[in-house]
């Protein structure tokens, strides 16, 4: 089994979740048969169980505050529109019962979040195309009761300690990127509202944290972009009181609350400790107590996590690997656990007490680890908006070698030193592997990704092109042998760079894409909707000349490399009829182009099917760049 495959199948875990008041009781993702599935895992024990089993896989999983509830979200083949299920933590006793309804009364529907109570109340959010954003309680033995409203995005935020507060975030003002909060009561009652989506002339948003962990106490983490970036501040979402956090590091921060240990203050004593460090913004001038907050750095496509006591404001690194932190979670014994891998080595969930949390079982053929691969370099590009960074890869030997553009899906997202076993799988083949992160990405600060408005997919391909200009001028990548290729939103660009940027790139490769965005628009869910409408300023009808400049359509004509198009017959987010409408221009042409069709979603969570579908581009582009066949030549070996 050649090494890139062996990454694929590999085992892996992901970060496990655990019950608010049973610790012990977790939940993970891993992919030990085949298709990645929830597992429950007894800690004080040991056991582990597979909770879930389906032909397309399950990833949406959510455990009780006691523990005792699995709940899990169960669609159709990947369409993401379903219902919510739950089981007991161990399973049934008799083996044989099926997992019962959770939610009796709610219809299918996209999922908009969920917040489970210690009393057993359930906060549901819910969307439909027909009927927008809902947001339901529905508490044990009653019908649910449907408490918000709207026809623009929402979401359920969170439930606080004592279950009486719901906070919701919300796009009532139109801008799907940035997102309001409001609270209420269980009843709907409006508590408070915190909008930044109209601070002078910029639109800014915020985004809910988690409420503090103690009954009683009304203070919620709320992320902001008032410093033009995403840091945490402290809300008391009844006062209104706003509370800025000392917390001076360069890049995005994340926030949670460290969970409270038995000799801490009650909830009574909230708001009565010192304030050192903390400058208050808004309200009546109560300090915002004691408290611990586990603190999540991104910067430059890396990750760091931090310590910060409120009491003090002290701000402590914890010490991890340099790479990437894909979660983290403080638990109860003051340890942190977090999923850490870097470029060139495969993720683990490492704990700060020094040990590994959760080994992955190892496979049949005995496989427990995947391959390593090589590290990536850093490219800091001149571009029209800026200096754009782009993360590298090299297979052994001297260049120029053939080069794969891996662009990123989001838009709303950023590469990282993280493992990926696509990119370790072209190096092995002997191609470099350049990832750009392109304006719109996060990570680089508020303006950067704030910068993707009605020139979509335009605006991103000009960094491209800068940075591919580097390649070729580096002696990194042959300019004849440039593969263009991404999924999702970085199969949309691969689509558009092909039409828009005929001559600079030999083939295509496009996963899951936009092709056709009035078509996509009709058929996309109703929040991806909402999100085309912000980022080009109204609706097919409203601006259509903003949506042919954007859409791959409108270039087909011009396309000149060969092009290998994926798509999930299933998928909500890049419907499958906007495809076809693109490939029946290709066919129409005569273009050489390949099209493959599977019976899943936005993806899929089988790993023999991810794997057949990166050996289909493979072959495909080595067949078209005239490459020699991967057995012909040995892969180069590891790097650091």
């Amino acid at each position: 089994m050649p090494d890139w495959e062996k990454r694929f199948r590999a085992p892996r875990v992901g970060l496990p979740d655990w019950a608010e008041d049973a610790p012990d009781r977790s939940l993970f993702v891993s992919n030990a048969t085949g298709t990645f599935e929830l597992y429950a895992w007894d800690r004080a024990t040991g056991a582990q169980r597979q909770a879930t089993d389906r032909p397309n896989g399950t990833t949406d999983g959510v455990l009780s505050p006691d523990g005792e509830w699995i709940w899990w979200f169960s669609d159709t083949d990947g369409d993401e529109f379903g219902v919510w299920l739950r089981q007991p933590f161990f399973g049934w006793e008799d083996g044989r019962r099926e997992d019962e309804p959770a939610t009796p009364g709610l219809a299918p529907s996209y999922s908009g979040g969920l917040a489970l109570g210690r009393d057993g109340t359930a906060v549901v959010g819910r969307s439909t195309d027909d009927e927008g954003s809902s947001i339901h309680v529905v508490r044990p033995g009653a019908e649910p009761v449907e408490i918000y409203r709207h026809r623009e995005s929402a979401g359920v935020g969170d439930l606080s300690h004592d279950g009486t507060l719901i906070a919701i975030e919300h796009t009532e003002h139109g801008d799907a990127m940035h997102s309001a909060i409001r609270v209420t009561r269980l009843d709907g009652t409006v508590v408070s509202e915190l909008d930044d989506t109209k601070s002078g002339t910029e639109e800014l948003g915020l985004t809910v944290m988690g409420f503090a962990p103690r009954a009683g106490d009304t203070r919620m983490l709320v992320g902001h972009q008032r410093r033009g970036r995403w840091e945490p501040m402290i809300w008391d979402a009844v006062t209104g009181e706003e509370t800025a956090l000392a917390i001076e590091l360069p890049g995005d921060i994340g926030a949670e609350w460290y969970p409270e240990s038995p000799d801490e203050p009650a909830a009574a004593d909230a708001g009565t400790g010192t304030d050192a460090g903390i400058s208050t913004g808004t309200g009546t001038g109560t300090s915002t107590g004691t408290g611990t907050l586990l603190i999540s750095h991104s910067f430059q496509a890396r990750s760091e996590l931090w310590r910060y006591e409120l009491g003090t404001g002290e701000l402590v690194r914890v010490e991890i690997p340099s790479g990437t932190v894909s979660g983290a979670t403080a638990r109860p014994d003051g340890t942190v656990e977090f999923l850490w891998s870097s470029a060139a080595q495969p993720p683990v969930v490492r704990s700060t007490s020094g040990r590994v949390v959760l080994d992955p079982p190892a496979l049949p053929d005995g496989l427990s680890k995947a391959p390593d691969s090589v590290p990536v370099t850093d490219a800091w590009v001149d571009g029209p908006g800026g200096k754009v960074h782009a993360l590298v890869q090299r297979p052994a030997g001297e260049g120029p070698f053939p080069t794969v553009f891996e662009i990123h899906g989001g838009p709303t997202w950023h590469d990282s030193d993280a493992f990926a076993s696509g990119p370790a799988a072209w190096v092995d083949h002997g191609f470099a592997v350049v990832r750009v992160n392109y304006r719109g990405s996060t990570g680089y600060g508020r303006e950067w990704t704030d910068a993707l408005k009605h020139r979509i997919g335009l605006i991103e391909l000009e960094d491209i092109a800068a940075v591919r200009e580097w390649a070729v001028d580096s002696g990194l990548a042959d300019p004849e042998r440039l593969v263009l290729a991404g999924g999702s939103w970085g199969g949309y660009l691969t689509l558009l760079g092909l039409g828009a940027q005929p001559e600079a790139w030999a083939v295509g490769l496009a996963a899951v894409p936009v092709a056709d965005y009035v078509t996509a628009y009709d058929d996309e869910m109703e929040a991806l909707k909402a999100m085309d409408r912000t980022l080009l300023g109204g609706s097919p009808e409203e601006v259509p000349e903003r949506y042919a400049a954007s859409s791959p359509l409108t270039y087909v004509d011009a396309v000149r490399a060969p092009v290998y198009i994926s798509a999930g017959v299933n998928d909500p987010r890049c419907p499958i009829r906007q495809v076809e409408n693109y490939v029946q221009r290709l066919e129409r042409r005569g273009h050489p182009h390949e099209v493959y069709r599977y019976d899943a979603g936005h993806g899929s969570l089988v790993v023999e099917e991810r794997i057949k579908q990166l050996r289909l581009e493979i072959e495909f582009a080595q067949r078209h760049l005239d490459r020699p066949a991967p057995q012909d030549r040995p892969a180069p070996a590891p790097q650091g």
